[in-house]
């Protein structure tokens, strides 16, 4: 080798070293900043999803394997340092039992289908938040981005039922009267919604409540994934509902407050409550766990919205059960809806076929009290009437009004609609042959259509969506 080649590879050798020597500069320059800001990278197998990137890599700097999506990289910077807050914790001698970890693996598998998926930094980072007391929107939860929205809407369809009709209202309530809640009142629905829920999927027998202490309570093998929250939660059972609520009551900023991770523990609490061995009957060979990942985004089955719902998992939306003819010759049973429940649930999509395969029955259309969860165009959102009789007293379905919530930051004040189930002005003005109604009415309006079928709906000032 000539002495100019040799020049040559030393010159690139020397490049090369400057180039890893500059990269150690900055690893330890990153150390310190994380140390600094009390934060650490877990050394765990991150979860790997396409579109799910954090500065250039996989983790986060919560020290949990987390998968930050879309929606969350256009709310925050490339290079920001997403963390979850930290933990609200109880005592360890509070008087729990420790979860272990054959009961986390179950808990994993009957959400995730496996034990290897951990909640996103969404989930992790939601909880059950009001709007400002004394405000329009003082009734309702402030909405997360993600799936967790969809447990935090079907919530708020029962602190409705509690809002409105509870047993010791005799009298219609007004709008402006579950405006003008104080903070303590808000506290005190969301507490008896969250024991009735529970309750009742519990069969009225046993609830189980779950919270977080400081301490770990097992060690996870190769076969299971640290959240580093789930293996320091602790089981409290209760046998009646009065002691429900009052611990539930106590203990509200561990599911309220920043850091609480309440979605999740709420959502602990409500399977441990059905029990997985009822979780197993509720469902059918369609659904065999209750949440689902696509493209890093976490979201909800339809058996996790009834569970809270009518306190049963079951799958479907149409009314009892039906007998699917397989290839095989072999007749399978899908899992609906066995009766009426408090709430209930209204649904449209744009996509037709979607909307065909999914029809709603009457035991959920129907339900016992005006108010319904809806499901437009994959978003949630409530609808409710302040008309105890709506749906009991078929004179009340002529002319009557329909209040809106969507959950989105856009939205300031309650939208106020009429509904006119005797004026055929929808049918005569926009049924034109062979057209497509998304493209002439809301979608919001195509969902109240299928209850009231041909209803005339007036916005009454509001500005109509889409």
């Amino acid at each position: 080798m000539d002495k100019e080649a040799t020049s040559d590879v030393c010159s690139s050798v020397q490049m090369e070293l400057e180039e890893i020597s500059s990269k150690i500069s900055d690893l330890d320059k990153w150390r310190k900043i994380f140390s600094f800001h009390g934060l650490e990278i877990s050394h765990r197998t991150f979860q790997k999803y396409q579109d799910c990137k954090f500065d250039n890599n996989k983790e986060d700097a919560a020290g949990t394997s987390q998968n930050i999506n879309h929606s969350e990289q256009s709310r925050f910077p490339s290079n920001t340092l997403y963390s979850v807050p930290k933990a609200v914790v109880v005592s360890s001698d509070l008087g729990g039992y420790p979860i272990s970890l054959e009961m986390a693996m179950e808990l994993r598998r009957m959400l995730f289908g496996n034990t290897f998926q951990v909640f996103s930094y969404e989930w992790k980072r939601s909880y059950f938040r009001f709007h400002n007391p004394y405000t329009d929107l003082a009734y309702a939860l402030e909405m997360d981005k993600g799936g967790a929205t969809a447990v935090q809407m079907a919530v708020q369809v029962n602190i409705m039922k509690h809002f409105l009709f509870a047993q010791n209202k005799e009298e219609n309530m007004s709008l402006q009267s579950i405006s003008e809640i104080s903070r303590k009142e808000q506290e005190k629905t969301l507490t008896t919604a969250l024991a009735d829920i529970l309750w009742t999927a519990g069969e009225g027998q046993r609830t189980t409540i779950c919270l977080i202490t400081g301490d770990s309570y097992f060690t996870p093998n190769t076969e299971y994934e640290m959240d580093h929250f789930t293996e320091r939660i602790q089981l409290f059972d209760f046998f009646e509902k009065e002691t429900i609520q009052q611990f539930i009551w106590d203990h509200i900023h561990c599911l309220n407050s920043e850091g609480s991770h309440g979605v999740i523990l709420f959502l602990y609490s409500l399977l441990f409550s059905r029990t997985f061995e009822r979780l197993q009957r509720d469902l059918d060979f369609t659904t065999t766990y209750l949440l689902q990942c696509r493209h890093g985004i976490i979201s909800c089955r339809q058996a996790i919205l009834n569970l809270i719902l009518t306190g049963r998992a079951s799958p479907h939306v149409f009314n009892g059960c039906q007998k699917l003819d397989t290839e095989d010759s072999m007749q399978k049973v899908l899992h609906g809806i066995h009766s009426r429940s408090d709430v209930g649930y209204l649904q449209w999509s744009k996509e037709e076929e979607e909307f065909k395969t999914l029809p709603v029955g009457s035991m959920l259309k129907t339900p016992k009290l005006p108010i319904w969860l809806c499901k437009i165009n994959e978003t949630y959102s409530i609808l409710f009437s302040l008309n105890r009789l709506l749906l009991s007293d078929w004179k009340m379905e002529h002319l009557f009004d329909l209040y809106f919530y969507k959950g989105q930051p856009s939205q300031k004040t309650t939208v106020h609609l009429t509904i006119d189930t005797h004026s055929h002005h929808w049918e005569e003005k926009h049924c034109e042959e062979n057209s497509d109604p998304e493209k002439r009415v809301p979608s919001l309006e195509m969902a109240i259509r299928t209850k009231w079928e041909g209803a005339a709906i007036s916005w009454n000032g509001t500005a109509p969506f889409f």
